[in-house]
């Protein structure tokens, strides 16, 4: 008699825990509407007087640009900016002291469990303004999976890395430059934001390491014509050198899977990785790759095999989206 496939457990996490987390990720999205909102009002605005004429000034970082005379429509002009702009910030104030607030009970009702370390990157990415050039690959994408489905994946295998990779958006270069020299930083330099024993290691330049042996590496598309390869992320000697990584351009044009993730901490961060179905299919197919050692290809067909459950128990909608 053949045998069907094999069944995985998944732990609820409880309804208190649940309800929890359901009230810290609307929080948590809120904040995140309260600082684009906060970007679409940037600069300054002032009165500037030259003699007995005063003019409206727009600032915006080191540059300034006249709007004209002191006059009803630029005073207007000047009193809506304003408005704008402190309903923002106090909007932002608020909603901070919020996702402190449920951080805090995160903690308390043991709602996530991502290491503190990924969150930190994560978060620190977001503060940059750089995460949209960077999509989270392999095993840690689980764990947007199950924060989703508002389960623990129970095989702890599965999960069981000390490294997290970023596929970086190759085609996006020129646009993260531009950020990161407006930032005066390197990629480098962020991960050492959120630990600043993270260190570049010299015979890998694609990957980080800090104190703990945690890594973090720089993936990219597969080069082809017309790119530069080999590709550093910023102009700065020391940074990052990106490594091709095989079916990588495939990664960049799927549909993509975004969930709020939390630490033992309680911390929060938004992870953006691939729709669970690509997971499994990548995963599968590194499975069947007999240039990977064994044990990598087990845990691939493992991970594979746990998300495909997981969906099908837990979020079938994206069977429906990928179908």
């Amino acid at each position: 008699m053949e045998n069907g496939p094999k069944s995985y457990a998944f732990r609820d996490i409880g309804d208190d825990a649940r309800r929890q987390y359901i009230d810290a990720e609307s929080a948590f999205t809120a904040w995140e509407a309260a600082k684009a909102e906060i970007a679409n009002v940037p600069g300054g605005m002032h009165w500037k007087s030259q003699g007995a004429i005063e003019y409206l000034i727009r600032t915006s970082g080191k540059s300034q640009k006249s709007l004209g005379v002191r006059s009803a429509a630029t005073e207007d002009i000047y009193n809506r900016f304003i408005s704008r702009k402190e309903a923002a910030r106090d909007r932002l104030s608020g909603l901070t002291l919020a996702v402190d607030r449920h951080q805090r009970m995160n903690r308390a009702l043991r709602v996530g469990r991502v290491p503190r370390i990924v969150v930190d990157v994560l978060a620190e990415l977001t503060r940059a303004g750089v995460d949209k050039y960077f999509t989270v690959v392999g095993t840690h994408a689980l764990y947007a999976y199950e924060a989703a489905a508002g389960v623990r994946i129970g095989e702890e295998a599965a999960l069981a890395t000390q490294d997290v990779d970023l596929l970086w958006d190759t085609r996006n270069r020129v646009q993260f430059v531009s950020r990161m020299g407006a930032l005066g930083s390197t990629m480098i330099g962020l991960l050492q934001k959120a630990d600043s024993s993270f260190r570049i290691r010299e015979e890998q330049p694609f990957t980080a390491a800090n104190k703990e042996g945690f890594e973090v590496d720089i993936i990219r598309r597969e080069a082809k014509e017309g790119d530069d390869h080999p590709l550093q992320l910023t102009d700065d000697d020391g940074d990052f050198w990106a490594v091709q990584a095989t079916r990588a351009r495939q990664l960049l044009n799927v549909p993509k899977f975004s969930a709020v993730v939390a630490a033992r901490s309680g911390h929060m961060a938004r992870m953006t990785t691939i729709s669970p179905l690509v997971f499994c299919e990548f995963k599968r197919w590194m499975s069947e790759q007999n240039d990977r050692i064994a044990l990598k290809r087990s845990r691939n067909r493992l991970q594979a095999e746990i998300v495909e459950q997981l969906v099908h128990e837990y979020l079938p909608q994206w069977i429906v989206s990928n179908a």
